[in-house]
């Protein structure tokens, strides 16, 4: 089958590699419909993070079931399924405890798991799920054509966004601000509105990202960074600052401007991949008691959840992906993310 193997800095190439095979009782093969770029898949493509060998990469994806172990139960052969953005077993105490991407048998797609065999990275043809019962969930229906995309999104982005409102405490009548206007951040601007907050601010410099962020439920743009960016929050919110920021990027910058965003006695919910040295100023938390609460999204523990709304199209998390290619191009789905030109970019084997 064909699937994808970064080499190092920009060099993302589309190769053919073995077949996925069954191998441990408990997995399924599913047959890929759809996969994705991610922002984090940017780090090594980039060279911010080494990329010390050849390797597979992506780490979203549906697709249909093609086989599966003797030992599964739950997920049938035809079974349109979504995959979180991590294999995990859903049954270990960190699972049961809300926390399945600390797993104590999971593990990361691309990469030998801890059974024996091989879970394959996401942007290819076929996909090898180690715990097909609990990564893998399965739609009530096949889904047409057109809610692919959206349910594509449960596999991390939407997830994503929606752990950030969660760890900040989003809830009725909350006043938002959401760092960052990629695909996360879009998302967390989703998740923020259905959680009930009465005014959403997205912080962005992008026309075509402020529009899907005022369609997604944004009340109010702010264009400024740094200083400036805090000072016209505060402005914008009884001199204070805002009740929950969202901080979906993962820089020092990025924190530095969620953290300082926040009112006196405020959280923010923090879900950008850390990166460029972010670091937390906890004498600054500790005088204003502001809270930090977050990190990696067990998404799992929300496909459940948002399902049915993408399905009837209460929510249309989708949208996000402003660019669709064939795997085949997945090098030029990398360039478009890195250099702006898309949002994030669907792939189709």
């Amino acid at each position: 089958m064909r699937a994808t193997v970064i080499y190092g800095e920009r060099d993302i190439r589309l190769e053919e590699v073995p077949n996925p095979v069954l191998s441990t009782g408990g997995d399924a093969i599913v047959r890929v419909v759809a996969a994705c770029v991610c922002g984090s898949d940017l780090w090594p493509y980039r060279g911010v993070t080494a990329t010390n060998e050849p390797h597979r990469i992506g780490h979203e994806f549906v697709g249909i079931v093609d086989e599966i172990g003797p030992d599964v139960s739950t997920i049938k052969v035809g079974d349109f399924v979504i995959a979180p953005f991590y294999d995990c077993d859903n049954t270990c105490v960190n699972c049961r405890n809300g926390v399945s991407t600390s797993c104590l048998n999971g593990g990361w797609w691309g990469a030998n798991d801890r059974l024996g065999g091989f879970a394959d990275g996401a942007q290819g043809e076929r996909v090898r799920v180690p715990h097909a019962d609990g990564s893998l969930v399965a739609t009530p229906v096949q889904p047409t054509d057109a809610q692919v995309p959206g349910l594509l999104t449960l596999a991390d982005v939407m997830g994503t966004g929606h752990h950030a409102a969660v760890s900040a405490g989003v809830t009725a009548g909350s006043t938002v601000v959401v760092v960052g206007d990629g695909a996360v951040g879009l998302c967390a601007i989703i998740a923020a509105k259905r959680l009930g907050a009465r005014r959403i601010v997205a912080m962005s410099r992008h026309a075509d990202r402020q529009a899907v962020a005022r369609e997604f439920g944004a009340t109010d743009i702010v264009e400024e960074r740094g200083d400036a960016g805090v000072e016209r929050i505060h402005e914008m919110f009884d001199g204070v600052g805002a009740d929950c920021v969202l901080e979906c990027v993962g820089t020092r910058e990025s924190m530095d401007q969620a953290i300082r965003s926040a009112r006196p006695g405020g959280m923010v919910g923090y879900v950008g991949v850390p990166n460029g040295g972010a670091e937390l100023p906890i004498k600054a938390l500790f005088g204003r008691n502001v809270g930090v609460n977050g990190g990696v999204a067990s998404v799992r523990a929300y496909v459940e959840e948002l399902l049915p709304e993408v399905l009837t199209g209460a929510i249309n998390p989708g949208r996000v992906f402003d660019l669709q290619l064939p795997l085949a191009e997945v090098a030029e789905a990398y360039a478009a993310m890195d250099e702006r030109r898309a949002i994030k970019v669907l792939l189709r084997p």
